[in-house]
């Protein structure tokens, strides 16, 4: 576990970045002319980067994109980890076959898995996009590479998003802090089950194309819209469906009460095009439903958290029934991990507090104690009418949040443009705060842009520095990552060591009483039986006996993964029970 800061022999990312926003602040006010001339050459240099505008958004994404190749020596393809890793992994080995869904395997309580559906179909319980995008990665090699390419391609859309609300020059900076931040270490790009990415992508092109509808309705920023609102339905339509609904009474009001509306004839053609998208969208996913979950109004999400789920998704919503658990992990799972959280934000004492607490959580993922500065102007930049919308968005959002019991900051990462632009607009007013006539505002944003560069460096170095903790559990990876490091390194290398022997592999997996279900082993390919390696959870002994005459021809091991270190040893009543029967 992350020891408290208090007795950790080092300080931890959060901790450094705090340090370093107060050396930020007081350095000035002490000296606010420092580096001006330095910082000055650099401005100039990226003006004339940020006024070739298709440049400056090719810039941004393949920076990304090429930064995070230079680092793999340091920091290489993540390994899953988490069950929501191994989900999603599934979704993409299903579509990169060519299938929607797998069928129920023989002996599938054997493998059961958190976020994993078995019945009616073997798939993952979320909703596709994600795994569609990891699934171009596999064709293309590996799953990662479908995350690398939508990093470089979400920091590129955030920056033509930002052109659109913000001038040219500050629009550059915010697609570069989204490469620092959001790009090269969080576990949007490092982790495979969070989607943020994709989400964000989504959300920034509905943004983006939003106020260039209302200036020149032209057929490309409809497509746009309509491809950006269709990822989010894919993706996570929930958020998405908040970002959504002020965008429409927006685009409704421009076009029924605005005198610089265009002809209906040409309002009705533009907006069939985001409508028609978001209709086909609508529509294959409701296929999908129908062939993973067995109707097209059963959403993904809602068989496998009936099957096993006891927290509901909604405050005033009621605890589920307790199901029948086959497997003590899943049960600590879904008793311990979500219930604790349920009955503290369920109660009238426990709702105020956990609720602050998610939304600081959200708000240190995307800004960090360094771009919480600028927000001393929130309220220069509530008076600015050019981007009241994005609050109004922004309301819709915390109201949208608030009743869910759960929330990590990739479920609003449709939101993502949004916070950025309100966040680059805070650092413009910052930028011209003078008390007392000196500069201090202006140094502010310089070394705040500063910093996050050298934080950067801090974090590619972490590990080497000591910085790094020991182990990412669930409560803080979010915030501390900074890259794969060792999670899920034992399970691939058991992995290798079995593909590279002769014949077929079964594994059974025996996890002590102590497990961490965060930490999952039992995760299998889409095509499981043909799979080298099969992954199969402990079970009695008249059902492990079950399990390994229908795998006859497979060599059968046990696996301890909470030994240290992990163990594996032939498994040994494998023989006397095939002799047995």
């Amino acid at each position: 576990m992350l020891l408290p800061s208090a007795i950790r022999p080092n300080p931890s990312l959060l901790e450094i970045e705090c340090g370093l926003t107060a050396i930020v602040a007081a350095s000035a006010f002490a000296w606010p002319t420092l580096g001006a001339a330095w910082f000055r050459k650099l401005e100039q240099f990226f003006a004339r980067l940020a006024d070739r505008k298709a440049l400056a958004i090719a810039a941004v994404g393949l920076s990304v994109v090429l930064l995070r190749l230079a680092i793999l020596p340091f920091y290489g393809i993540p390994l899953p980890f988490v069950p929501d890793d191994f989900s999603f992994l599934l979704a993409a080995d299903t579509f990169a076959h060519g299938r929607l869904t797998n069928p129920t395997p023989v002996m599938w309580t054997h493998f059961e898995s958190i976020h994993i559906t078995m019945i009616p179909s073997y798939q993952s319980m979320y909703f596709p996009g994600q795994g569609l995008l990891l699934a171009a990665g596999q064709l293309l090699g590996h799953p990662w590479f479908g995350l690398l390419i939508m990093d470089g391609l979400m920091c590129a859309a955030l920056t033509w998003m930002l052109q659109a609300w913000l001038p040219r020059r500050w629009a550059l900076l915010g697609g570069f802090i989204a490469v620092i931040r959001l790009g090269l270490f969080s576990d949007w790009i490092n982790t495979y089950h969070t989607g943020g990415s994709l989400a964000a992508f989504g959300g920034a092109l509905v943004l983006g194309a939003l106020p260039r509808l209302t200036k020149t309705v032209r057929f490309r920023y409809g497509m746009l819209m309509g491809v950006g609102m269709t990822i989010l339905a894919l993706t996570r339509p929930y958020e998405g469906m908040l970002l959504c609904l002020p965008v429409a009474a927006a685009l409704g009001h421009w076009a029924f009460k605005s005198h610089k509306r265009p002809p209906a004839a040409v309002l009705l053609r533009r907006a069939a095009v985001p409508i028609a998208l978001l209709v086909v969208g609508v529509a294959w996913l409701g296929y999908y439903d129908y062939k993973a979950f067995g109707k097209p109004t059963t959403l993904p999400y809602t068989v496998d958290r009936a099957e096993y789920a006891m927290a509901p998704y909604y405050i005033w919503q009621h605890q589920r029934p307790e199901p029948h658990y086959r497997h003590a992990a899943m049960r600590s799972f879904y008793q311990k991990g979500e219930m604790d959280f349920f009955n503290n934000i369920h109660s009238w004492k426990g709702f105020l507090p956990y609720t602050l607490v998610k939304l600081v959580f959200t708000a240190l993922f995307y800004a960090g104690f360094l771009l919480m500065l600028p927000m001393l102007m929130v309220r220069r930049v509530l008076l600015d009418g050019r981007i009241r919308f994005l609050f109004v968005c922004l309301m819709v959002l915390v109201c949208g949040v608030i009743i869910e019991v759960f929330l990590l900051p990739h479920y609003v990462a449709p939101f993502a443009g949004a916070f950025y632009v309100i966040g680059i607009q805070a650092m413009r007013h910052l930028r011209l705060w003078k008390p007392e006539g000196k500069p201090v505002g202006l140094a502010l944003v310089r070394l705040t842009v500063f910093s996050i560069v050298a934080l950067a460096g801090v974090r590619l170095f972490a590990v080497p520095l000591g910085i790094a903790p020991s182990e990412a559990p669930a409560s803080s990876w979010n915030l501390e990552w900074w890259g794969p490091e060792h999670f899920g390194a034992e399970r691939a290398a058991m992995k290798a060591k079995l593909e590279k022997m002769p014949g077929n592999q079964l594994v059974i997996v025996r996890y002590s009483p102590q497990h961490d279900p965060f930490f999952e082993w039992v995760y299998n390919r889409a095509d499981l039986d043909q799979s080298k390696v099969v992954w199969a959870r402990d079970m009695d002994a008249a059902d492990n006996l079950k399990l390994i005459h229908y795998y006859h021809n497979r060599q059968v091991w046990l696996v301890e993964p909470d030994a240290i270190p992990a163990r594996i040893v032939p498994y040994p009543e494998a023989n006397m029970l095939r002799a047995s029967k």
